[in-house]
């Protein structure tokens, strides 16, 4: 999206539809990476992608609540998932769409708070957690640094990792925040 485009609700749902049928592409490919990764190089690797294959499922739920309560239709169709022979093209293949991911949620993580809707800015701070996870340990798989183009870094796995504590820290502060809030008003209400 340009920087200088004016978000609406009616674009932020097409987008977080595509969003939806990346979630749905990643659930795939990873239950079949998962399953046809031979060797005992792969074998960690195949197990965490089996655990990711279930992260994948709850952001895809999460994503599509939120374009229910924004009042669209969450779309039914996944993005195309590639296939190799080869384990590193699997591999490759899945860091790619990551790198991607973690782009896309943080240009909707902003997209969504100039639309006011902070909830879903929140949902999709906790989802970009679990991503940028993803992105470090099929990076670690490959033995190669994860990416930094485009990803708003100069460097790579080091700070990817500082930036993942540090985002988990303040979604950690702002959820704690956010409790307090509401503990407040429940009790400004019965009082």
């Amino acid at each position: 999206m340009d920087k200088e485009e004016t978000i609406t609700r009616e674009r932020l749902i097409d987008l977080l539809n595509e969003d939806l049928a990346r979630e749905y592409q990643a659930i795939i490919s990873y239950v079949i990476y998962s399953k046809v990764l031979k060797g005992a190089a792969y074998m960690n690797i195949a197990a965490e992608l089996e655990v990711h294959a279930g992260q994948e499922l709850q952001h895809a739920l999460t994503i599509s609540e939120q374009i229910d309560y924004l009042g669209g239709n969450p779309t039914p169709q996944p993005k195309p998932v590639r296939t190799s022979k080869k384990a590193e093209d699997m591999l490759r293949f899945d860091l790619e769409n990551e790198n991607e991911t973690v782009r896309n949620y943080r240009q909707r993580i902003r997209q969504a708070e100039a639309l006011g809707e902070y909830a879903l800015a929140e949902d999709l701070r906790q989802i970009l957690v679990e991503e940028q996870d993803h992105q470090i340990s099929l990076a670690t798989a490959l033995g190669i640094d994860v990416p930094a183009e485009g990803l708003g870094r100069q460097s790579g796995k080091a700070t990817q990792i500082a930036e993942v504590q540090q985002v988990r820290s303040a979604a950690g502060i702002r959820h704690d925040a956010a409790v307090k809030a509401n503990a407040t008003r429940k009790a400004t209400r019965k009082g």
